[in-house]
Formats: structure tokens, sequence, C-alpha cells
């Protein structure tokens, strides 16, 4: 199998994603012309680095790169404050230098946190994020965005700092639990839900098959990224149109919250789960047919998804709560909730006037089926 190269077209801050198998292996010949000195501190999870650090070093130093090496707790939890300090600290004991580059070696907790720590040293170093999960190669790791969460909600605390590179090596997710699997799924299906009809009708086909058929796994991954870089370049921070990115987010942020960014709902399922409220919602408003949500469910169901409130463990608060999760929620202007709706499969729009009431009762509806 070839690589893959998609361009995320920012100007002087362009940069390629390469996407196939076996970049951790060549890591070295790839990271090697960003380099001014060769030398890369790297920020991992203990999970990740148990599988992947000592070949990613390996590849590093067969090109003449030293590296030193700093492997966070795995999990949610760790993109907050403290473990965020601790990188940053790392990386200035470790005397990273203006011009050198942090690497990014994980999921999108990692790439995150890692990202924010490489915006926020000496006013901006650069970094390259070599991401791990399926969420994080079709999402997370493209586009800039970094941060961290705080008691007040997700992602709330960050900056727009772009990669210098992306190295989506797909042979990595074989080492995948299925249901960290899964929930990474759930941003690519986004991706067909939000903008393009054909993608999603090949993913009802093929989406049973990506763990174990490399290909179709290279094209899920190559043409999410696709899809999120034609839109990053147009609109980088957020003013229009990549908003469309958050279809399904203002439910599953409420979600995650509510759930304490445990394991008892992974990003990815909160993710589909939301996807799956977002469609209900726009049917309810008449905005699209009754058989779009029920096509989004079956799908997720075929897939062995999260669909529904239901099928998150444990307690969950009120729909008068949720609301009040989403109204702190970072996608708020004006006082309003902002939500992406669908007219249809790949039909999706930012809509600011969603009736609170139609809401509620959603989400009431939702929590009584528990």
């Amino acid at each position: 199998m070839t690589v893959d190269a998609v361009r995320v077209e920012l100007g002087a801050r362009a940069y390629e994603v390469r996407i196939g198998p076996g970049l951790i292996a060549r890591a070295g010949a790839e990271i090697a012309p960003f380099l001014r000195r060769p030398k890369v501190a790297i920020l991992t999870d203990e999970t990740v680095a148990g599988l992947h650090l000592d070949p990613f070093r390996q590849a590093l130093a067969e090109a003449g790169i030293a590296s030193s090496a700093l492997a966070l707790p795995a999990g949610e939890a760790t993109k907050g404050w403290p473990q965020f300090a601790r990188a940053v600290e790392w990386l200035l004991e470790e005397k990273v230098e203006r011009r050198d580059v942090v690497v990014a070696l994980g999921g999108g907790v990692i790439g995150d946190l890692a990202g924010f720590a490489a915006a926020v040293l000496r006013r901006g170093v650069r970094f390259v994020q070599v991401p791990t999960t399926l969420l994080a190669q079709v999402d997370s790791s493209v586009g800039g965005k970094t941060g961290i969460n705080t008691a007040q909600g997700k992602n709330l605390v960050g900056a727009f700092h772009q990669p210098s590179l992306v190295l989506a090596d797909i042979g990595v997710l074989e080492t995948l639990p299925t249901r960290d699997f899964r929930a990474g799924y759930g941003e690519v299906v986004k991706y067909g839900l939000l903008g393009d009809a054909d993608f999603y009708e090949w993913l009802e086909e093929a989406g049973p098959r990506l763990a174990a058929d490399a290909e179709a796994r290279q094209r899920a991954v190559r043409r999410s990224v696709e899809m999120k870089a034609e839109i990053v370049a147009r609109d980088e921070t957020e003013e229009g149109d990549r908003a469309l990115l958050n279809l399904g987010h203002t439910f599953c942020h409420a979600l995650e919250k509510a759930t304490g960014y445990s394991d008892r709902l992974l990003h990815g399922e909160g993710v589909a789960i939301g996807c799956a409220l977002a469609f209900e919602l726009s049917q309810r408003l008449g905005l699209c047919a009754q058989e779009a949500p029920s096509r989004l469910r079956a799908h997720l169901r075929a897939m062995g998804m999260k669909v529904d409130l239901r099928d998150i463990p444990g307690d969950l608060p009120s729909a008068e709560a949720l609301l009040a999760l989403m109204a702190q929620d970072k996608k708020v202007v004006d006082g309003k909730l902002r939500f992406i709706l669908a007219r249809g499969i790949g039909q999706a729009f930012v809509a600011d006037d969603v009736p609170g009431d139609v809401v509620r009762t959603l989400l009431e509806d939702a929590l009584a089926q528990r």
C-alpha cells in the first residue's frame, strides 16, 4: 500500500497529513527535514509508550535524531491543568528551544495537550502529530485545535496552533481495543453525515470491515482528513464553516461533563450519540425526513456502537441539568446555544435559533427510555 498525502492549505503554515502503513518505522526520515538540530522531545501516554515508543525512538535514532520522552497517565483525566503543567515544566527542563520540535505520540488527549504545550512554550514552538488512534487520525490531529479541559467544561482553555506535519500510521490502529476503534468511528461517520452522502453510503457497506481491512481503513481515514482539511483551509478559527465539524458535539460535551470525563463514555461514543440526537432534533424541527435519524441509528447499531442515552451506564442528570451544561459550551454565541442540524444525510448546517423547549423535550424523552 502506498502512503497518501493530504495537504492542509494555510499559506505559509500549510502542512501535510501523511496516511498509510509503516510511517512510525520511517518517522526519522519523515521528521528530519523539519529539524534545526537532531533532537526532539516526545510527549506520550503510558499505554502508547508500551506499544509504540521504542519503535518510534528507534526510527528516530536510525536517522541520527536524539530523543527524550515523557509518558503521562492514559485517559481523558490527563487533559487538565496538573498534567499540562507537568508537561510544560518537563519541556523546559529538557531545554526545548523555540526552533525545536515537540512530538505528540498518542491519541486525542496527548495530541491536544502536547499541541497546547507547544503553543505556549517560549510563545510557540513547532510540533508534529503522530496520532495512534482512529479518532486522532481522522479528527483531532488535524486543524490545529489544542487545549485542555477544566472544571467548567471541555476544551475551554487552549489555542489554535497548527502542526508542522501529521503522520497517521494506519498500521498502529490494529493495536487498538475494539471499543476505542468503534469510538473513533464516531468521528468518521460524522464526516459523511455533515457533508458527503456518498461517503456515508460507502461507510454503511464498508464500516463493519474497517478494523480488519487495511485498504478500507486507509480510505476512511483519507476521506475524513480530506474533508477536515478543506473546511480548516476555509475557516481556520471557526468563524463559519468549521463549526460544521461540531456535529453532535454540543450534546457530546455535555454528556462527557455529566459522566466526569470517565470511561463511562469515550469521546467518540459521545459524538455518535450526539449525532443521533442532532438528527432526531432536526427531524422534530421538520428539517429532515424521519428516515434519516432511523437510518443513522441502524448503522451505528450495526457497528456495535452506543447510540442512545440508555447506552450510557450509570446515572445521568436531568434534562434541565444537561441543558445547563450545554450553556457552558464554547460554541455558545451571545448566550444562545448553537447546534449543527441537518436537512438530510450529508446536509448539515449551523443553527443559532433552536428553541430550548424542543431540546429539553428531546432530552426528557431520551432519558425516559433509560
